[in-house]
């Protein structure tokens, strides 16, 4: 029987998860995890990006244990997948080091995710760390520790899955063979708007419609979505195109039925975006309640968070460590130590 091929992806643990996330990689994770060898990394040292301070790290266990939450509601099965701590799994710092030796700053500079990161965090250019510059490049540890292949990811990681395979091609025309070349999947809506019809939906925003809410913070939610702005009533043609509501109709309402009536009554004028806005919380909260079941039972479940979290994390630390010596050994450090071990005396 043919290994499973690997996949590596994650988040950093900076509170709940949207639906923003869902349709962006979470879908994908749990329609693959069957098909591949899937780890989903806790990327808590990303956090440090831009929150290095000690007062931030007392909100990680919370936001982490929620993170978790979110991933065994929407469905991602720990018997199937590795959900792993990033911090407790020490190779990745190696990994990082040396990856740091094969990139250089005006490549890294480059990228608009890393200029944005900047901005949402409020650093001007002089307050800009290191280590948010070498963000990729962490990332790139953690996507190549597990000798990955696929990286299911929002739109906006893209190009950092593009320094990850720079990094491999680079790694292995150096030494040799060592790394994959990691793939990019994008989501099938790879980016959803916001509900104040922001370009992108945001925890930092505050625009965005979370896997745990309740029925009624969605309903408020989506009633207080933007529509066309140029329709004062009802009876005035709207526009469709570029609609948020209808941009989350056609993502979380199976109905296309009636997704396309209210499409063709909402160009002609005879629908009210009550009716659309009702029609579309009904969709998304019948959409989200199963996740809230599951999600209340896993929470119910005293100490199961941390016991998926500390198994999780051994098993990519077995592997971790024999992709760490797979690069050692190819680029020589491994046989530098040994020649030291056996010249002592």
């Amino acid at each position: 029987m043919a290994e499973k091929k690997r996949i590596l992806t994650g988040d950093r643990p900076t509170g709940k998860m949207h639906l923003g996330h869902y349709v962006g990689t979470l879908k994908n994770r749990v329609q693959l995890q069957d098909e591949y060898d899937c780890y989903f990394i806790i990327a808590d040292l990303h956090t440090l990006t831009t929150k290095p301070q000690k007062k931030y790290i007392g909100e990680l266990q919370e936001n982490i244990r929620q993170m978790v939450l979110d991933y065994l509601a929407a469905g991602i099965d720990p018997e199937k997948s590795t959900i792993y701590l990033q911090s407790a799994v020490h190779a990745v710092y190696e990994m990082n080091l040396i990856f740091e030796m094969l990139v250089t700053l005006p490549r890294l500079s480059r990228l608009p995710s890393i200029k944005e990161m900047a901005r949402n965090a409020q650093l001007d250019e002089e307050a800009v760390p290191f280590g948010l510059i070498g963000y990729p490049v962490l990332q790139a540890a953690d996507i190549l520790m597990p000798r990955s292949h696929l990286v299911p990811v929002g739109k906006d990681n893209e190009s950092h899955v593009e320094i990850s395979r720079e990094l491999a091609r680079r790694f292995n025309k150096y030494y040799g063979k060592v790394l994959p070349i990691p793939k990019a999947k994008i989501g099938d809506v790879p980016t959803l708007v916001g509900t104040d019809g922001q370009a992108k939906m945001s925890k930092s925003l505050n625009n965005a419609i979370f896997l745990s809410d309740d029925g009624d913070t969605v309903r408020k939610k989506v009633f207080s979505m933007y529509t066309d702005p140029n329709r004062v009533s009802a009876d005035v043609p709207g526009k469709v195109e570029g609609n948020p509501v209808f941009i989350y109709h056609d993502a979380f309402n199976p109905n296309t039925e009636e997704v396309d009536d209210l499409k063709d009554r909402y160009r002609t004028g005879n629908v009210g975006d009550v009716e659309v806005k009702k029609k579309l919380a009904a969709a998304i909260n019948t959409f989200l309640d199963p996740m809230r079941e599951r999600r209340a039972e896993f929470a119910a479940r005293d100490g199961y968070v941390e016991e998926v979290l500390y198994e999780g994390t051994e098993r990519m630390r077995a592997i971790a460590n024999e992709t760490v010596q797979k690069m050692k050994e190819a680029m020589g450090l491994s046989q530098l130590w040994g020649w030291i071990e056996s010249g002592k005396k």
